[in-house]
């Protein structure tokens, strides 16, 4: 069945790129930047994105296509860059990128009360829309992300409709598939009127992805780590440019420790190749000690345990999806899947393949490098090889769909050294605009083995589990009751509202009238 979709699917792609080449390129090349052309040749995962909102309607999808990429030429959106977009703009932290919600998405900021309507730099406000939307596409390749619309300390000078048009434009056409939800924090009364027209213009199957909120309820969507203190929330942040603000990726825990800085590689690491460490880092503490209790009795030559650890080293199962970068093919090419293994520990592995014919140096960064053990996290890989590098969770931290990792490297020249030093020095030195990037994010699979084969680590795994169950289904179930009861109460309060409103008309009218009739009755 998978198989069959996958055919499918494949041949809509084709016939997308077929009929658009014939019907829209051919007559006017012109029409579109070129850049763009070759990249729906070349993106599955684009052409998928515009097909999938489209419900697979090639026709439709040809003319979503079109729109897009006219709009594209129109904003030059391939050449946006920090340069293009007025410093100011930057400067006041209207909208910015930062943070993730509960299902891992990025949190795109769109702080309101900056946003004073004014036909004069309208323009520079949609690119710098279209300047974050596009920088978050090339790094993040199809993986959706939530709009924070802060409405708070927000004014009637701030309404622009215009504007949100355009917003809700991007999403709908330009960036196809990656809108996740609309949370929207806070919004006055008074702009009821103005949400009912963006309502229209999601249309009915979007309208699910506004997300109306106050102080309680938006910690239902994002936790309150990525949120500010005005929101309930205890994240530190305070925005400022420059520099742009962007993920914090840091260097995490080798198999020995934290690495104090980036020029100090563990030099030690590198030559320290011994089985008992590999079994440290792989298996866990518990197997290694009881190795070392082995090797007291028995006398095992180090060959022997290269062997054991490569057999074992094999048992991982390989992940399958591969991104193909120009230095470096990296699988898995989205997610890294934490799951349970038969040993019992959740590890997984990030299998880099060097694709040039020059050594490439890499390194790996995450968001939260007190949680991961990562070996090797700062190596070299030579032309041809492939490298298997083992990231595991530690210190008891659980795996978080919000934690992401980065993957970074440069091509180096034949004359470079790859010990610690030279490699620390490579990257004080090589420009930015040489280091390819690739982000990765977390994805926690729960196992499907028997539960008899989860009870050799505790007797009461199984009564645990299904307590903890029978907990999350009352949780969800009481969740579901206090969200209905919201819903009954914000009814209740819309109808108070217009007897109010009907009230007030009605006694305008009665003075109106009564004004009317005394005028008149001094007249006569």
């Amino acid at each position: 069945m998978a198989e069959c979709h996958a055919q499918n699917k494949a041949k809509l792609i084709s016939e997308t790129r077929r009929r658009f080449e014939a019907e829209y390129v051919t007559d006017k090349p012109d029409k579109y930047d070129p850049r763009d052309v070759e990249r729906l040749q070349q993106d599955d995962n684009w052409v998928e994105s515009y097909l999938c909102w489209r419900h697979d309607v090639v026709d439709e999808t040809l003319k979503m296509i079109d729109e897009s990429f006219q709009w594209r030429k129109e904003m030059a959106v391939n050449d946006l860059t920090e340069a293009s977009i007025p410093k100011w703009l930057l400067e006041i932290g209207g909208i910015y990128l930062h943070g993730y919600d509960k299902e891992g998405n990025k949190l795109l900021w769109i702080r309101v009360k900056y946003h004073v309507k004014d036909h004069k730099t309208i323009l520079d406000k949609k690119k710098l829309i279209a300047f974050w939307l596009e920088r978050y596409a090339k790094r993040e390749n199809g993986k959706p992300i939530t709009v924070m619309f802060d409405l708070s300390e927000t004014g009637i000078n701030s309404i622009d409709m215009d504007f949100v048009r355009f917003i809700i434009n991007c999403f709908k056409v330009y960036y196809p598939k990656y809108l996740s939800k609309i949370v929207i924090f806070d919004m006055p009364w008074i702009m009821n009127a103005a949400f009912k027209i963006v309502k229209s213009w999601l249309g009915p199957e979007a309208v699910s992805l506004l997300k109306f909120t106050n102080k309680h309820e938006v910690q239902d969507y994002v936790s309150v780590e990525y949120l500010p203190s005005h929101m309930g929330g205890t994240d530190p942040f305070k925005y400022s440019y420059p520099p742009l603000v962007d993920d914090d990726f840091q260097t995490p825990l080798c198999e020995n420790g934290p690495i104090a800085s980036e020029d100090e590689a563990s030099s030690k690491e590198d030559t320290e190749s011994d089985g008992k460490d590999i079994l440290e880092t792989i298996f866990g503490e518990e197997q290694t000690a009881l190795l070392k209790k082995i090797n007291l009795t028995e006398s095992t030559s180090k060959a022997e345990e290269n062997e054991k650890v490569d057999s074992k080293t094999k048992a991982f199962k390989k992940p399958l999806s591969v991104f193909k970068g120009p230095l470096l093919h990296i699988s898995p090419a989205e997610e890294l899947y934490f799951g349970s293994t038969e040993s019992g520990e959740k590890k997984t592995l990030i299998v880099l393949t060097n694709v040039t014919k020059n050594i490439v140096a890499f390194k790996v960064r995450t968001t939260a490098p007190e949680k991961y053990r990562v070996k090797p996290s700062n190596s070299s890989c030579d032309p041809g090889a492939t490298i298997d590098i083992v990231v595991s969770p530690h210190g008891g931290f659980a795996v978080s769909a919000q934690d992401r990792f980065l993957i970074m490297a440069a091509e180096m020249e034949q004359t470079s050294g790859t010990g610690p030093a030279e490699l620390a020095q490579f990257w004080k030195e090589v420009p930015r605009n040489k280091v390819m990037e690739h982000r990765l994010r977390c994805h926690i699979v729960e196992s499907s083995k028997p539960t008899s084969l989860t009870l050799k680590d505790g007797a009461f795994n199984m009564s645990d589990k299904a307590s903890e169950d029978m907990c999350l289904q009352l949780n969800r179930l009481l969740e579901s009751n206090r969200k209905l009861e919201d819903q009954v109460q914000r009814c209740i309060w819309f109808q108070q509202l217009l007897l109010s409103l009907t009230v007030l008309l009605l006694a305008f009218v009665i003075s109106f009238f009564y004004l009317l009739y005394s005028q008149r009755s001094d007249a006569w």
